[in-house]
């Protein structure tokens, strides 16, 4: 080989590797850049995990909204949870509440977290929940069953092209974090 072709060879060498690693780093930054690019627009389907502040008075009775609920169990979380209403139809701006029910089957105490979603994505913005159980993590004993509250309204200024919005909540089990916990000198009563 010549000292002309070893060059070419050095230099394509070092370009090919360092475009493998532009491409690694930029795997790395994708679930970062996809999460800013989400919450910038707005369809990731995400909601707020603090509480809205309710403004009475802003009810628009010419419009219905159809609200569903939907309740899923990751796997491994040893609960029943359920909507006690799948569907209700709200004025946007009205101050709603209903309640999700969790029975334990499990034989000791377990912990659980809720992570809410809206569909579709774009309505997530409009749903505003002023107390919800999702902000807090949830507590059963064996074989306990609790009623868990939501206390929501629709933003007045969804879209009038968006007539219902579903949402879900996945419930995971995160009994670990209370075993750690216990182990680390807390006490529950």
């Amino acid at each position: 080989m010549t000292e002309l072709t070893q060059t070419k060879h050095k230099k394509l060498t070092v370009s090919l590797l360092l475009v493998a690693l532009g491409m690694f780093g930029f795997g790395f930054a994708l679930v970062p850049l996809y999460e800013v690019f989400c919450e910038w627009t707005g369809i990731n389907g995400k909601t707020s995990t603090e509480a809205a502040v309710y403004q009475a008075g802003e009810v628009d009775t010419s419009r219905l909204v159809n609200v569903e609920f939907i309740a899923h169990v990751s796997p491994g979380m040893p609960w029943d949870f359920a909507p006690k209403v799948k569907r209700m139809t709200v004025h946007p701006g009205e101050l709603k509440q209903v309640a999700f029910e969790v029975t334990s089957q499990s034989g000791d105490i377990t912990l659980g977290q809720a992570i809410p979603s809206v569909s579709p994505g774009t309505a997530a913005l409009y749903l505003n929940k002023t107390e919800c159980f999702c902000f807090n993590q949830q507590q059963l004993a064996a074989g306990g069953t609790a009623d868990l509250p939501l206390v929501f309204f629709v933003d007045p200024q969804l879209p009038k092209d968006i007539e219902t919005l579903t949402l879900s909540y996945t419930l995971y089990n995160i009994s670990d974090q209370l075993t750690a916990q216990v182990a680390n000198g807390a006490h529950y009563d």
